[in-house]
């Protein structure tokens, strides 16, 4: 018994004749080496992910359109909002300057602080005064329901305020407090005033009125007889309440006389605006027109 192997069965031993077998060298390179199909897919699949990250921008990188891409997604325009935001402050600038200067040169609002006008005004009303209404002129008129710094007259001793308090007043920024009043005109420059005849009635330059339209129910024109002769660019005040008014009556004795400078007049009162119900016109009295043309002032000579 022969202990060799067939030579058949060794590497590199020629195959039998007449063998279908292919050579050992042709086996073992089939088996390491993959099939065309095999490496054709898988560089395909490679040059894929390789075109897809090229394809891909990075977050926050320039695309090729020149627009900025974070996430693939474009970034907001706030152009438009901030061009809003513009427009509605400056819009807001503009009316708050409008309304600044119409309260500083045109009308202002006031409040009602007494019962001293009751029959006309009640406190607590709301009024708009012209601060027009005696410009370009105009003199203040009898009968008209004007506001009026009373420092120097009504509050004889009181000090002036200094000019800041004056400019920032003029502005609406601060109130007058305690020295501005509401009042009706009796009589201006010129005429004599006095009270009160047999028929009770306050006389102007000689002339009664007729105060029925304003005065408030029960009270009489006046419980203090007066006589006086209101000097040139002064005024003679009362309220509609002459029971419960303090006016030029009540400053006979003091300085100044109880007479109002024009000077100190902010304005005819001209419409009551608040409250709601309340709304209207404070218009002059008929029963002055009587005495027109006996003395005074301006047109009213």
């Amino acid at each position: 018994m022969s202990t060799h192997e067939p030579l058949a069965d060794r590497v590199g031993s020629p195959a039998p004749p007449g063998a279908d077998s292919p050579p050992w060298s042709a086996v073992v390179s089939g088996e390491a080496q993959p099939s065309a199909g095999v490496e054709s897919n898988s560089e395909a699949a490679t040059l894929s992910e390789a075109c897809a990250k090229v394809e891909t921008p990075a977050k926050g990188e320039e695309c090729a359109d020149g627009d900025m891409r974070a996430d693939g997604d474009a970034q907001p325009d706030n152009g438009s909002g901030r061009w809003f935001s513009r427009t509605f402050l400056l819009c807001l600038g503009a009316c708050l300057l409008v309304l600044l200067l119409v309260n500083t040169f045109v009308v202002r609002p006031f409040a009602v602080p007494s019962e001293s006008m009751e029959g006309t005004l009640r406190p607590g009303d709301r009024l708009l005064v012209n601060q027009l209404a005696y410009d370009f002129g105009s003199h203040v008129r009898r009968g008209d329901v004007v506001v009026f710094d009373g420092i120097g007259s009504f509050l004889p001793y009181a000090s002036e305020p200094s000019a800041g308090q004056r400019f920032l007043a003029g502005l609406g920024l601060s109130s007058g407090g305690d020295s501005v009043y509401v009042k009706r005109v009796i009589g201006i420059g010129g005429d004599r005033v006095t009270c009160c005849g047999s028929d009770g009635r306050i006389r102007v330059n000689g002339v009664p009125l007729d105060e029925s339209g304003y005065l408030y129910p029960g009270d009489t024109p006046s419980k203090v007889a007066f006589d006086v002769v209101v000097p040139a660019g002064k005024l003679w005040v009362m309220g509609d309440h002459r029971g419960d008014s303090r006016d030029s009556r009540d400053h006979l004795g003091e300085p100044g006389g109880g007479f109002v400078p024009e000077s100190k007049v902010i304005g005819r009162a001209d419409w009551v605006i608040f409250p709601i119900g309340r709304w209207t016109s404070l218009d002059r009295p008929a029963g002055f027109a009587a005495a027109e043309g006996t003395g005074g002032h301006g047109g009213q000579r």
